[in-house]
């Protein structure tokens, strides 16, 4: 019965639902696709495949960038099928272990059957990407040493501040009484001065009487 079902059955469901045949030939590249091989052959062109993927990568637009983003491992949506396609199209050009073959079935049958090899290739990449720089962020210790000069010069100018105003304060008063000495000497000399006038007069000799 098993045997009817494998030769006869399934194989008229699967032209009834795989019309173009596209499903069938993805199964059967899937099971032909050597993976440990594959990989044995990039693991010896390492050296000669790197700085060919780097340009490619490069080269490349941002949507297939983003593909390689945070290091996570690549996921084959409907969303970066197009940029996943795209990229091993270049990387069949330089001739990357196994992409031709993936590329070609691809063309054949679309990513979404095949994204099992797709996400084999690209995880292989992956290693030879450029990782972006992290950016530089202060050591403990001297973001706490600035943290203390801050401190500092803030404690400094508010302990100024309260100085100043009170050197303000008692240079007022002083620039005040020194004004009040200064005032006080000018009318003491306009009051004597009347008086001396008046002096002088009667010290002067009467005049003589015209005869």
């Amino acid at each position: 019965m098993t045997s009817v079902w494998r030769t006869k059955v399934l194989p008229g469901l699967t032209k009834i639902f795989d019309k173009d045949g596209k499903k069938a030939a993805a199964t059967e590249f899937l099971k032909s696709f050597n993976k440990e091989e594959i990989a044995k052959e990039i693991e010896d062109k390492k050296t000669e495949l790197e700085p060919k993927v780097v340009e490619a990568y490069e080269g490349s637009p941002p949507e297939v960038k983003a593909l390689f983003k945070d290091n996570k491992p690549v996921k084959i949506t409907k969303k970066n099928s197009a940029a996943a396609t795209k990229f091993l199209d270049e990387l069949a050009k330089i001739e990357f272990p196994g992409a031709k073959l993936v590329s070609d079935a691809v063309a054949k049958s679309g990513t979404t059957p095949l994204s099992p090899v797709i996400t084999f290739i690209l995880d292989k990449v992956a290693p030879f990407i450029p990782k972006e720089a992290p950016k530089a962020e202060p050591e403990p210790a001297a973001a706490a040493e600035v943290a203390s000069r801050e401190v500092d010069v803030e404690e400094k100018k508010e302990e100024a501040e309260p100085a100043a105003a009170a050197a303000t304060e008692e240079a007022a008063p002083a620039e005040t009484s020194e004004a009040v000495e200064e005032k006080k000497e000018e009318e003491k000399k306009e009051e004597a001065a009347p008086a001396e006038a008046a002096a002088e007069a009667a010290a002067a000799p009467p005049a003589e009487e015209t005869k």
